[in-house]
Formats: structure tokens, C-alpha cells, sequence
């Protein structure tokens, strides 16, 4: 049996191409200089704050701590409550909005020096050079074959990477949970259910982004990589290359002029590719996949020093400044995010400051709709529920506004309620017989005992007959 012949010409015979590379593993070299030196600052403050914050202690009482079961949210002196929502609300905005008027001013400074993920990749990969070596050797410990060496300083990578994860998970249900309770539990392996899940589930996430996947979070799953062109403008500040200046690239001897070479500045070393996170050549113009850590430019820096070239062949600043224009940093829309920024900010602290420090609520009896007795009366009952927001005792009273001769059974009511209480209670208002038809609008007024200040009111509804 013979083959058929192709009935294509070899010219046009279609080929099985793939469109996948195998992702090669990044690993940094170590650079130092400003901006190395500023995000290790960075890292240490910011993990620090992290670590440490849910450690310390307020008035007998973990200083910062999201009760999610008390439904109370305790930020060092201040006591939020569910109905306090609003103010996690004008959080939100105010962030979102600096992270706006930041990378209109500074570019994406919030990625390369204050994003979690970059945080704690640095730190694991300072625990990966610590154990494994410089970036040469662990390029060739990855690429060799597996001996006793190389398993002995991976695993011990990884444990390392584990502690510090499960450390991470720890904390962060810290906020959520007592952290001495929580540490107790789970160093006695008493630790419950969901404290349990959520420690190693934040844990596990921390160990397979910052140890495995790293830049790939920032390239492929990170939202605000793209949209960060619609901030950016000619007056932002980015990490870029002088073209002018450095091209054409190519290799020359130490002392070398670039005009006794016919070369521009840049050496063609490419370590501002090795000590570059995300792995990207920064010569090739501005990328989505820059995070602004500044890494290329101390190492540029560094090797313009040995040339004896001037410094910021690649530097921070913007691209009017690179074309010998003049850069505005304030303008139009650094403006508009300010002056958001500064009445968002102003009228949410304002608010803050005037936030109710107790609530009442009230619901009215419907068993029935009015009651009449012997005196000539018209009573209703009412369901009280009083919060006292504050941390210490209070005394409270209760009036009435708005419901012509209405008076409470058993007189003005005082009650004396503790720090963080609810106390429920039930009232009947009265009045006499014909002074009011129907349904009338009405208030209770809820007030401060020790000062007379009218803390709150709620409206309500008295029934009478028509």
C-alpha cells in the first residue's frame, strides 16, 4: 500500500505553532542605592506595622481590633458600630482617591513600594538569596540536577517561606480575632474551625503569590496595571530611559568615551534587566509590567559610575523633562483629585467627630393599636433598644417632643447603661382621652444625664382613636 501524495505544496502546508512559552522563573539581582535603600524602609515599616500593631494593647483591650461577632470595631481610642458603616465607606473613597492624585503625580510609586504583593516578594526573596546565594547561583542551583545540596537549601527555602506565611496568616486573622487567644489556640493546636481556615488560607495565598508566583500576580492578574495609562500624562512621573543619550548601545573598556566609541551612553550590560522584579527591559520604553521600584536605576547608576558617564541614563522623572520641556505637577487634574481629596477628607472627619455616641431605637407595640384605661387615658407601648457607643458607663433619659400633654407611665425614665451595652426596655406613653385623633407623628428624645446634651431621636407614631 503506497502513501497518498500531499496534495499542498510544501509552501502553503500548514504548521502546528504554539502560542505558549514556558514561563522562565525571574530571578533579581541584588542592587543597592536610593531606591533600594527606600523600599527596604519600606518593607520594614510596613511589615512592622503589620506584625506588630495587632500585639498592642488599649485600655485592657487589644488596641485595634475588628469584633465581627460584638459587631464592634476598635481602632486604639475610637468604637465604630455597624451603624457607623458609612464611615468605612469615606475610607474607601478617600484611598481610592489618593491612589488616583499619587499615580497622576508620581506614577505607579503605590506598586514598587507599598502593594502587598510586592512587600512580601521582597521578602521572600531576601530569604531565597540568604539561603540559595547571589542571583548566579541560584540561576544555576535551578538549573541543576537534584543533590543532596540542592534539595537541602530548597526545602529549607520553602520552610522558611511556610513560617513566614503561616506568620502572615496569623496576623492578619489577628485583626479579626484576639491575637494572644488566637496565638495560644493555635501554638496548643486548640484552634477553632474558621480562625483556622481563614490563617491558612491567607497563609497559603501569601506562600504562592510572593513565593512562586510573584511578578505574574503583577503582569497578568492586577487590575490596576491597566488602567494605570488613563492616570498617566506628559507631567507624570515614570521610570524612563534617555534614548538620545544612550543609543546607539553596545559594549566598550572601562574609561571609554562614547564619542571616541561612535556610541551612546548605555553599555548594552543589561543589569538593569537583572535587577529588574518583573523582568522587562525598561530600554524598550515605558510597560505596563514596570512597577516603579526603581531597581534599574541604581543599577544604572552604579555602572555609569564605573564608566565615569553621567548619572540617570534611566531616571525618574517625565517625559516633557526627557523632551527639555517644562513639567507641571500640579495641573488640571492633580488639582481636581486635591481639592476632592481635601473636602472628602474634611467632611468625613467633620462627621467623625460628630458621630452620634448613642442610638436608640424604637418600635412600636402592634398587639394593639391603642389602649384605654379608667383615667381617661390613651396609652401606647413602645419597645425601646438604647446603645451606649461609649467605652464607660452613662445615665440616660428619655422625653418626649412633639405629642401635646403626652407623659410617660412611671415618670421620666433614667437608666443607667454600661460601655458598649444594649439595654431594652418597654415604655407606655400616655395622654388624655380626645386630645389627639388618629395617628400623630411624635419624637423620643434620648439625652445625656451628666451634661443635658440631646444625644439622638427617633421619630415614631401615636394612635389614637379618631
Amino acid at each position: 500500500m503506497t502513501d497518498k501524495p500531499d496534495p499542498l505544496p510544501s509552501s502553503v502546508r500548514e504548521e502546528s505553532v504554539s502560542f505558549y512559552a514556558r514561563h522562565e522563573k525571574i530571578h533579581p539581582r541584588s542592587v543597592s542605592g536610593p531606591f533600594s535603600r527606600l523600599r527596604r524602609l519600606a518593607v520594614f515599616l510596613l511589615l512592622g506595622l503589620f506584625y506588630l500593631v495587632p500585639w498592642f494593647r488599649w485600655d485592657g483591650r487589644q488596641a485595634v481590633l475588628f469584633d465581627m461577632p460584638a459587631r464592634k470595631f476598635y481602632i486604639w481610642a475610637l468604637v465604630l458600630w455597624p451603624q457607623d458603616f458609612i464611615f468605612l465607606t469615606w475610607l474607601l473613597v478617600l484611598l481610592g482617591l489618593s491612589l488616583f492624585f499619587v499615580t497622576a503625580v508620581a506614577g505607579r510609586l503605590w506598586c514598587g513600594f507599598a502593594c502587598p504583593q510586592t512587600v512580601w516578594t521582597e521578602v521572600f526573596i531576601w530569604i531565597e538569596t540568604w539561603i540559595e546565594g547571589s542571583r548566579s547561583k541560584r540561576i544555576k542551583l535551578e538549573h541543576s540536577r537534584w543533590t543532596p545540596e540542592k534539595i537541602l537549601k530548597k526545602a529549607t527555602t520553602l520552610f522558611l517561606w511556610l513560617v513566614l506565611s503561616l506568620w502572615t496568616g496569623l496576623s492578619f486573622v489577628g485583626f479579626f480575632e484576639p491575637m494572644q487567644t488566637l496565638t495560644q489556640n493555635f501554638l496548643h493546636f486548640s484552634i477553632s474551625g474558621w480562625p483556622l481556615f481563614w490563617t491558612l488560607f491567607y497563609g497559603g495565598a501569601t506562600f504562592a503569590n510572593a513565593g512562586f508566583m510573584r511578578e505574574q500576580v503583577c503582569k497578568y492578574m492586577c487590575p490596576y496595571a491597566r488602567f494605570q495609562s488613563a492616570m498617566f500624562d506628559a507631567d507624570t512621573l515614570i521610570i524612563t530611559y534617555d534614548e538620545k543619550r544612550g543609543d546607539p548601545r553596545g559594549s566598550r573598556g572601562k574609561g571609554t568615551s562614547s564619542a571616541a566609541s561612535g556610541l551612546g551612553d548605555c553599555v548594552d550590560c543589561t543589569v538593569c534587566v537583572q535587577v529588574c522584579p518583573t523582568g522587562i527591559d525598561i530600554r524598550e520604553g515605558l510597560q505596563y509590567e514596570c512597577i516603579a521600584c526603581g531597581a534599574c536605576i541604581d543599577a544604572c547608576n552604579t555602572i555609569m559610575d564605573r564608566m565615569e558617564y553621567p548619572r540617570n541614563l534611566i531616571q525618574y522623572t517625565t517625559q516633557h523633562a526627557i523632551e527639555g520641556k517644562k513639567t507641571r505637577l500640579l495641573r488640571g487634574r492633580t488639582y481636581v483629585y486635591g481639592a476632592l481629596l481635601f473636602l472628602i477628607f474634611v467632611g468625613g472627619m467633620v462627621a467623625l467627630l460628630n458621630r452620634k455616641t448613642a442610638d436608640l431605637d424604637v418600635i412600636r407595640d402592634r398587639n394593639a393599636l391603642y389602649q384605654e384605661d379608667d383615667n381617661e387615658e390613651i396609652g401606647n407601648v413602645y419597645l425601646l433598644r438604647v446603645l451606649n457607643k461609649e467605652m464607660q458607663p452613662r445615665r440616660f433619659s428619655l422625653t418626649i417632643e412633639g405629642l401635646p400633654a403626652a407623659r410617660i407611665d412611671g415618670g421620666l425614665p433614667h437608666w443607667q447603661i454600661a460601655g458598649g451595652e444594649v439595654y431594652t426596655t418597654a415604655v407606655r406613653v400616655e395622654i388624655p382621652a380626645g386630645s389627639v385623633h388618629g395617628g400623630h407623628a411624635f419624637r423620643f428624645i434620648l439625652s445625656d444625664d451628666s451634661t443635658g446634651k440631646r444625644l439622638v431621636s427617633e421619630k415614631s407614631r401615636f394612635i389614637a382613636p379618631r
